[in-house]
């Protein structure tokens, strides 16, 4: 079985989607990435797993369903913090963020036979899923995040191994990804909370 991580930061006003601002408030853009957190933690809550863990920067809120541990992330840039989430697994573990809300218990029900390591590339260039039979934190330290290129540099990372590509999925990081986001699940939260913000960030 697959332990499952989600990185995650609290959804706090000011600290998380802030290229959402504008169109949309600091509040509302956490409550955006609140709604996005809770529909990625609610997909994650309903996937077959050996372990669910939250790896959080900063304290859990009312959208965290039971059944998960929680750990603090470590300190560093992105790569150090996703490396020391994969440093805490022991056997197979798959990693996803917080802003996939369109994802589903399908996508993350992961097969290894025959697979060392499994990869779900972005539109934006970086990636929404990484997976490694046998957890190696060396794979990610060192990777440029945050850019065009991250993606493509991961990869390379796991030339060695037998890797599967899962789908490429849209990240939520404008007003334009959310939209679109919103339009690929539209029963989920995320959706929901775009609807009721949408005509006061077009007033």
């Amino acid at each position: 079985m697959t332990t499952l991580l989600v990185i995650a930061k609290e959804p706090r006003p000011g600290r998380v989607k802030t290229r959402l601002t504008p169109p949309f408030t600091p509040e509302e853009a956490a409550a955006l990435a609140e709604a996005s957190l809770a529909d990625t933690m609610d997909a994650v809550a309903r996937t077959p797993a050996r372990r669910r863990v939250l790896v959080l920067d900063g304290v859990p809120g009312p959208w965290l369903p039971p059944g998960f541990e929680v750990v603090p992330q470590c300190a560093g840039g992105l790569d150090e913090r996703l490396a020391h989430a994969f440093a805490g697994c022991d056997g197979p573990a798959l990693l996803i963020g917080m802003d996939t809300p369109q994802v589903t218990p399908e996508l993350l029900t992961v097969d290894w036979s025959g697979c060392d390591a499994y990869f779900g590339p972005a539109e934006d260039g970086g990636f929404w899923a990484l997976g490694m039979a046998e957890p190696d934190p060396s794979r990610l330290r060192g990777v440029p995040m945050s850019t065009p290129g991250t993606g493509a540099v991961q990869r390379t990372r796991l030339a060695d191994l037998r890797v599967r590509d899962l789908p490429r999925l849209r990240d939520v990081d404008t007003a334009y990804d959310a939209g679109l986001v919103a339009k690929a699940a539209p029963g989920g939260r995320f959706a929901k909370a775009l609807a009721r913000l949408t005509p006061v960030a077009h007033r």
